[in-house]
Protein backbone atom coordinates (compact mmCIF):
# COMPACT_ATOMS: atom_id res chain seq x y z
CA UNK A 1 0.00 0.00 0.00
CA UNK A 2 2.68 2.45 0.87
CA UNK A 3 4.98 1.68 -2.60
CA UNK A 4 1.08 2.35 -4.28
CA UNK A 5 1.04 5.64 -2.22
CA UNK A 6 4.62 6.56 -3.05
CA UNK A 7 3.71 6.06 -6.72
CA UNK A 8 0.92 8.70 -6.51
CA UNK A 9 2.72 10.99 -4.86
CA UNK A 10 5.40 10.99 -7.77
CA UNK A 11 2.90 11.05 -10.13
CA UNK A 12 1.70 14.15 -8.16
CA UNK A 13 4.90 15.85 -8.15
CA UNK A 14 5.21 15.09 -11.86
CA UNK A 15 1.88 16.42 -13.08
CA UNK A 16 2.19 19.35 -10.87
CA UNK A 17 5.88 20.08 -12.34
CA UNK A 18 4.64 19.81 -15.98
CA UNK A 19 1.60 22.31 -15.86
CA UNK A 20 3.50 24.89 -13.83
CA UNK A 21 6.38 25.02 -16.86
CA UNK A 22 3.71 24.91 -19.12
CA UNK A 23 1.83 27.92 -17.86
CA UNK A 24 4.95 29.90 -17.20
CA UNK A 25 3.63 31.18 -14.21
CA UNK A 26 5.23 33.80 -12.04
CA UNK A 27 6.31 33.37 -8.47
CA UNK A 28 3.44 34.78 -6.50
CA UNK A 29 0.88 33.53 -8.97
CA UNK A 30 -1.65 31.60 -7.88
CA UNK A 31 -2.38 27.55 -8.99
CA UNK A 32 -5.22 25.99 -8.03
CA UNK A 33 -6.30 21.99 -7.64
CA UNK A 34 -9.17 20.19 -6.85
CA UNK A 35 -8.68 16.38 -6.28
CA UNK A 36 -10.96 13.61 -5.43
CA UNK A 37 -9.35 11.22 -3.70
CA UNK A 38 -12.56 8.99 -3.60
CA UNK A 39 -11.12 9.04 -7.97
CA UNK A 40 -7.59 8.58 -7.19
CA UNK A 41 -7.52 5.40 -5.76
CA UNK A 42 -10.38 4.09 -8.29
CA UNK A 43 -14.10 4.83 -6.67
CA UNK A 44 -16.80 7.91 -7.51
CA UNK A 45 -15.84 11.09 -6.36
CA UNK A 46 -17.17 11.56 -3.07
CA UNK A 47 -17.54 8.23 -1.94
CA UNK A 48 -14.47 7.38 -0.27
CA UNK A 49 -12.71 9.95 1.11
CA UNK A 50 -8.64 8.77 1.62
CA UNK A 51 -7.33 11.54 4.19
CA UNK A 52 -3.62 9.54 4.17
CA UNK A 53 -4.11 9.48 0.16
CA UNK A 54 -4.44 12.72 0.10
CA UNK A 55 -1.25 13.50 2.13
CA UNK A 56 0.83 11.99 -0.06
CA UNK A 57 -1.33 13.90 -3.33
CA UNK A 58 -0.72 17.43 -1.47
CA UNK A 59 3.19 16.40 -0.77
CA UNK A 60 3.95 15.72 -4.41
CA UNK A 61 1.91 19.03 -5.90
CA UNK A 62 3.55 21.43 -2.60
CA UNK A 63 6.70 20.38 -3.22
CA UNK A 64 6.44 21.49 -6.90
CA UNK A 65 4.33 24.74 -5.79
CA UNK A 66 7.12 25.81 -3.59
CA UNK A 67 9.91 24.94 -6.33
CA UNK A 68 8.59 27.50 -8.66
CA UNK A 69 7.90 29.93 -6.04
CA UNK A 70 3.86 29.83 -6.21
CA UNK A 71 1.17 29.93 -3.68
CA UNK A 72 -0.90 26.87 -4.05
CA UNK A 73 -4.67 26.70 -3.34
CA UNK A 74 -6.52 23.56 -2.84
CA UNK A 75 -10.23 23.52 -3.58
CA UNK A 76 -13.01 22.37 -1.03
CA UNK A 77 -15.88 19.84 -1.98
CA UNK A 78 -19.35 20.83 -3.28
CA UNK A 79 -20.20 20.70 1.03
CA UNK A 80 -18.07 24.33 1.40
CA UNK A 81 -19.33 25.38 -2.02
CA UNK A 82 -16.10 24.94 -3.30
CA UNK A 83 -14.30 27.23 -0.94
CA UNK A 84 -10.40 27.37 -1.25
CA UNK A 85 -7.52 26.64 1.33
CA UNK A 86 -4.70 29.03 0.73
CA UNK A 87 -1.95 30.59 2.97
CA UNK A 88 -2.97 33.94 4.34
CA UNK A 89 -0.14 35.54 2.85
CA UNK A 90 -2.13 35.10 -0.60
CA UNK A 91 -5.63 36.12 0.71
CA UNK A 92 -3.77 39.03 1.39
CA UNK A 93 -2.06 39.94 -1.35
CA UNK A 94 -4.90 38.87 -3.30
CA UNK A 95 -7.34 41.06 -0.97
CA UNK A 96 -9.69 37.98 -1.12
CA UNK A 97 -12.21 38.27 1.87
CA UNK A 98 -11.41 35.36 4.46
CA UNK A 99 -14.91 33.08 5.30
CA UNK A 100 -14.46 30.42 9.29
CA UNK A 101 -14.21 27.06 7.82
CA UNK A 102 -11.72 24.21 8.49
CA UNK A 103 -12.43 21.59 6.29
CA UNK A 104 -12.90 17.89 7.16
CA UNK A 105 -12.56 14.60 5.26
CA UNK A 106 -16.36 14.68 4.36
CA UNK A 107 -16.78 18.27 4.52
CA UNK A 108 -14.59 19.97 2.64
CA UNK A 109 -12.30 16.54 1.27
CA UNK A 110 -9.50 15.15 1.96
CA UNK A 111 -7.20 17.19 -0.35
CA UNK A 112 -7.89 20.69 1.09
CA UNK A 113 -7.91 19.04 4.66
CA UNK A 114 -3.92 18.25 3.96
CA UNK A 115 -3.34 21.65 2.53
CA UNK A 116 -5.09 23.13 5.96
CA UNK A 117 -3.07 20.69 7.79
CA UNK A 118 0.31 21.45 5.83
CA UNK A 119 0.05 24.77 5.41
CA UNK A 120 1.61 27.68 7.65
CA UNK A 121 -1.15 29.85 8.15
CA UNK A 122 -4.15 28.27 6.23
CA UNK A 123 -7.22 30.27 5.63
CA UNK A 124 -10.48 29.44 3.63
CA UNK A 125 -11.88 31.92 1.17
CA UNK A 126 -14.73 31.87 -0.69
CA UNK A 127 -13.22 32.66 -4.33
CA UNK A 128 -9.88 33.37 -6.45
CA UNK A 129 -9.04 33.94 -9.79
CA UNK A 130 -6.31 31.25 -10.24
CA UNK A 131 -3.41 31.67 -13.24
CA UNK A 132 -3.40 28.17 -13.85
CA UNK A 133 -4.80 24.94 -12.69
CA UNK A 134 -5.11 21.25 -12.34
CA UNK A 135 -7.94 18.57 -11.66
CA UNK A 136 -7.34 15.86 -10.47
CA UNK A 137 -10.99 13.64 -10.81
CA UNK A 138 -12.98 16.09 -12.26
CA UNK A 139 -13.60 18.37 -8.97
CA UNK A 140 -14.49 21.50 -11.91
CA UNK A 141 -12.07 23.70 -11.03
CA UNK A 142 -12.77 26.53 -13.63
CA UNK A 143 -14.54 28.49 -11.56
CA UNK A 144 -11.74 29.77 -9.59
CA UNK A 145 -9.47 30.23 -13.48
CA UNK A 146 -8.70 33.59 -14.75
CA UNK A 147 -11.20 34.38 -17.35
CA UNK A 148 -10.19 32.85 -20.46
CA UNK A 149 -8.57 29.20 -19.59
CA UNK A 150 -6.53 27.65 -22.27
CA UNK A 151 -6.59 23.84 -22.00
CA UNK A 152 -3.18 22.49 -21.15
CA UNK A 153 -1.92 18.87 -22.29
CA UNK A 154 0.75 17.21 -19.74
CA UNK A 155 2.15 13.95 -20.21
CA UNK A 156 0.54 12.23 -16.58
CA UNK A 157 -3.02 11.93 -18.07
CA UNK A 158 -3.60 10.24 -14.14
CA UNK A 159 -3.01 10.48 -10.62
CA UNK A 160 -3.49 6.88 -9.44
CA UNK A 161 -7.13 6.18 -11.09
CA UNK A 162 -7.88 9.81 -11.38
CA UNK A 163 -8.41 11.41 -14.77
CA UNK A 164 -5.81 14.53 -15.03
CA UNK A 165 -7.05 17.91 -16.40
CA UNK A 166 -4.68 21.21 -16.85
CA UNK A 167 -5.35 24.71 -17.74
CA UNK A 168 -3.11 28.09 -18.23
CA UNK A 169 -4.66 31.48 -18.32
CA UNK A 170 -3.52 34.11 -20.79
CA UNK A 171 -4.87 37.67 -21.03
CA UNK A 172 -7.93 38.80 -23.15
CA UNK A 173 -7.34 39.92 -26.55
CA UNK A 174 -9.32 43.00 -27.11
CA UNK A 175 -8.83 45.06 -30.53
CA UNK A 176 -10.64 43.79 -33.60
CA UNK A 177 -9.24 42.60 -37.25
CA UNK A 178 -6.68 45.13 -37.34
CA UNK A 179 -4.90 44.59 -33.60
CA UNK A 180 -1.81 43.18 -33.27
CA UNK A 181 -0.98 40.59 -30.53
CA UNK A 182 2.51 40.04 -28.02
CA UNK A 183 2.74 36.13 -28.84
CA UNK A 184 4.69 35.59 -26.00
CA UNK A 185 1.57 36.65 -23.89
CA UNK A 186 -0.53 33.75 -25.63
Amino acid sequence: MMENMEKVKDEAYKAAKEILEKAKLEKGDLFVVGCSTSEVCGETIGTHSKPELADMVFAGIYEATKEYGVYLAAQCCEHLNRALILEKDAARKYGYPMVNVVPQPKAGGSFATAAYKNFKHPVAVEHIKAAAGMDIGDTLIGMHLQDVAVPTRIETKQIGNAHVVCARTRLKFIGGERAVYDHDLM
